[in-house]
């Protein structure tokens, strides 16, 4: 996918802010949704940390049925695309059809092989799934790419999804600029996501990126579950600012 059609498609000229809610229960996803809603952020994730995909499902259906119209995208924890994309296109015809998933590991070998992800991308294409694809590439908290491989690995990302998606090194931590100036040079006009530790006073050092995942960022202090809307608000007025340069 190209930048300019990712950004088109969000209607953001600045990078595309898309909540992550961590899933307890349908009450907590719908006033998180709500929150989301409420301040303009354009979509979110869903991401089940606490349990498994079979009660998962559940809560995915109930969200698209409150709300139909809404771009909302999936997390299943520890899955790579062998796993989600049938479950996808289930869904799908099931009318239950989610807009993006996001896999923490797109299995890109930055020596160029790629044969895991090549096995996913026939999986995707055969299951005839239309959704965005944002494969996580030199990801925290899986198999470690030398930082010298940061550009090899984002190149051959380019081939297997829509949003080439890195991280710092873990959950809440910032990755460092000078691999995401890598990862922004490597893969030219192809989207790039940050999914790790983007802030409201740290969002214009990485406004070269086409989107920001984010949850710790936007969350109440010390709270893995709710979102506080006053930080998100903040975070999308700043990312405004980007698109409009200033």
């Amino acid at each position: 996918m190209k930048r300019i059609d990712f950004h088109k498609l969000f209607k953001q000229i600045g990078p595309v802010v898309l909540p992550v809610i961590h899933v307890k229960n349908i009450v907590q996803v719908i006033n998180n949704i709500d929150k989301i809603v409420g301040e303009g952020a354009p979509g979110c994730f869903l991401i089940n940390h606490d349990f498994g995909i079979d009660d998962f499902l559940p809560i995915i259906k109930k969200v698209r049925i409150k709300f139909p119209y809404l771009w909302l995208s999936v997390n299943f924890l520890a899955e790579t695309g062998k796993v989600a994309f049938p479950i996808l296109s289930d869904l799908s015809s099931q009318g239950c059809f989610i807009d993006g998933y996001w896999g923490d590991d797109a299995c890109i070998d930055e020596n160029g092989v790629n044969i895991e992800a090549k096995i996913i991308s026939k999986i995707r294409n055969d299951t005839g799934w239309k959704g965005l694809y944002f494969g996580g590439t030199a990801f925290k908290k899986q198999r470690i790419i030398p930082q010298e491989k940061y550009g090899d690995a984002a190149k051959y990302a380019t081939q297997f999804m829509d949003v080439v998606t890195t991280s710092g090194v873990a959950t809440g931590i910032k990755a460092d600029i000078s691999k995401i100036k890598t990862f922004r040079s490597c893969i030219g006009d192809s989207v790039l996501a940050i999914a790790s530790g983007i802030t409201v006073d740290n969002a214009k050092m990485y406004s070269i990126a086409d989107c920001f995942m984010v949850a710790t960022g936007i969350n109440y202090e010390n709270d893995f579950y709710e979102i506080d809307h006053k930080k998100l608000s903040k975070l999308l007025l700043v990312c405004r600012q980007i698109g409009i340069g200033e």
